[in-house]
């Protein structure tokens, strides 16, 4: 396991409620567990932008995981392509350990890869998509988390978005 699974897997709840699912961690040394990528910070600020972010998104049972572990961003189109179908199986493996109640992918073009995975693993849900708020989606990623947040399962509290 590289230095930045380990980290993610340090943020993994016991029970995981709402799976979040990005293409993968960026090339460049960024990462949403080093609470230092651009998605990281949009996450932040639609959950309410507190300091306790990281921690909250656990308590709830939120947890952030990656279509492709390896860094895909910066890859020719083809072999970006390439690995996201490639990494199904795997995805597919780990939605059956964390039985998920609901899913959100976080960049619309991998919805079709999580969707395989997710039918792979017997996981019954629609997800929930919003575009990755890096390129000026900001604003879209924020107005559509937005939309959808009061309706996350979490653990312990209530779905109220300003408590997290």
């Amino acid at each position: 396991m590289n230095a930045l699974e380990e980290l993610r897997n340090k943020f993994r709840p016991d029970f995981i409620s709402t799976l979040f699912v990005g293409e993968s961690a960026p090339a460049g040394g960024t990462f949403f567990y080093c609470g230092n990528s651009t998605l990281f910070r949009e996450m932040k600020k639609a959950f309410g932008n507190r300091d306790s972010f990281l921690d909250d998104f656990k308590r709830k049972g939120f947890y952030l995981d990656d279509l492709v572990l390896t860094p895909v961003n910066k890859l020719p189109n083809a072999e970006r392509k390439r690995l996201r179908w490639g990494a199904i199986e795997e995805l597919a493996s780990r939605l059956v350990s964390y039985k998920p109640q609901a899913v959100v992918v976080v960049m619309k073009a991998i919805v079709p890869m999580v969707r395989e995975a997710m039918l792979t693993a017997g996981t019954a849900l629609e997800p929930f998509s919003v575009p990755h708020p890096a390129f000026g989606n900001s604003t879209r990623f924020r107005d559509e988390m937005n939309e959808i947040i009061d309706n996350l399962p979490v653990i312990n509290s209530s779905n109220h978005k300003g408590s997290i």
